[in-house]
């Protein structure tokens, strides 16, 4: 028994040598290959691993402990807790647990570009050459000028392979998870989905 224990389960380059040393390990006659032994192996990976998801649901991976902004929150102190806790994006939500919205960074591109499409580095551009710079109308602002409302929400009985389709349907990178009543129970990001399908545990 190795000393170390694997906690993701991960398809890797098996050798004809891995396969002979795994047959060998198996009492009795196998009237199989190599090659067909690995496509087997790969084949049923892939369905275990599709079935797990498929059985997953959005209370089994979303992050309970969120972090949020409410509408009155200004947007200098957004982005100062965009910055500081590394993330592209919080939910918005009121006093009394309800989601209304999402802030992310698009929506602060979006607002600073005046709804143009445009990248972060053009708005530096513009910054540095004008006096008027784009950030500059901003600082009076609050989340709720700029968010996107009504937010995409999930449940938490929804299939995480469903949230997966919503994420490349909706082009969004997180979902909220709220209850009958709209109020936030936690949020699924793209990274929870990788590491749901992979059995990755998070640390």
């Amino acid at each position: 028994m190795p000393d170390k224990v694997i906690d993701a389960c991960v398809p890797v380059d098996i050798s004809d040598d891995d396969v002979y040393e795994a047959m060998k390990d198996i009492s009795g006659y196998l009237d199989i290959t190599p090659g067909d032994f690995k496509e087997v192996y790969l084949r049923a990976f892939q369905h275990a691993v599709g079935r797990l998801t498929r059985s997953l649901k959005a209370k089994d991976v979303m992050t309970r402990d969120v972090i949020l902004v409410r509408p009155s929150t200004s947007l200098a102190e957004v982005a100062e807790i965009l910055s500081a806790k590394g993330i592209s994006g919080v939910p918005v939500v009121e006093e009394d647990g309800k989601v209304v919205g999402i802030l992310s960074e698009k929506d602060f591109l979006s607002a600073m570009s005046r709804g143009k499409s445009t990248n972060i580095m053009e708005i530096i551009s513009i910054c540095v050459k004008e006096r008027d710079c784009l950030a500059a109308p901003m600082r009076a602002k609050t989340a709720a000028d700029i968010m996107s409302s009504p937010a995409v929400v999930v449940q938490p009985d929804t299939a995480v392979m469903d949230v997966a389709e919503l994420f490349t349907q909706k082009g969004i990178n997180r979902v909220p998870v709220v209850d009958d009543t709209g109020k936030l129970r936690g949020i699924i990001a793209r990274a929870d989905i990788v590491r749901s399908s992979f059995g990755w545990e998070k640390r």
